[in-house]
């Protein structure tokens, strides 16, 4: 059983930036599939962006493109979501999702692994 924790989440105003950041339970994180997901209140959660296993091209959503930045720190078996230019719209509680397998899905049936969340709050 894999156990996510993420940090880093906050109060910023628009145009701020945040870093979020997933350290897992599991010594080999670095072997899973991570993403971040995104739930805001009365909405469907939202992927955001993934970064694979082998650490290749991260995928994001369009609504973030640009903005948003996937890395791994494998020293210290962590996944960062760096979120610059943040804007109202990203208000959301923001998840971390693993998952044993090579590519990053979209959906929340690809990941069997989750994290509780941290909360993120941008002010206009």
């Amino acid at each position: 059983q894999v156990q996510l924790v993420e940090s880093g989440g906050g109060l910023v105003q628009s145009g701020g930036s945040l870093r979020l950041s997933c350290v897992a339970s599991v010594r080999a994180f670095n072997s899973y599939t991570t993403s971040w997901f995104r739930q805001a209140p009365g909405k469907d959660r939202e992927f955001v962006g993934g970064i694979s296993w082998s650490g290749d091209t991260p995928a994001y959503a369009d609504s973030v493109k640009g903005r948003f930045t996937i890395f791994r720190d494998n020293a210290e078996n962590r996944v960062h979501l760096q979120m610059n230019d943040l804007k109202p719209e990203d208000t959301a509680v923001y998840y971390c999702a693993a998952a044993f397998v090579r590519r990053v899905g979209r959906t929340l049936k690809d990941y069997n692994f989750w994290g509780q969340g941290t909360q993120v709050t941008v002010s206009s």
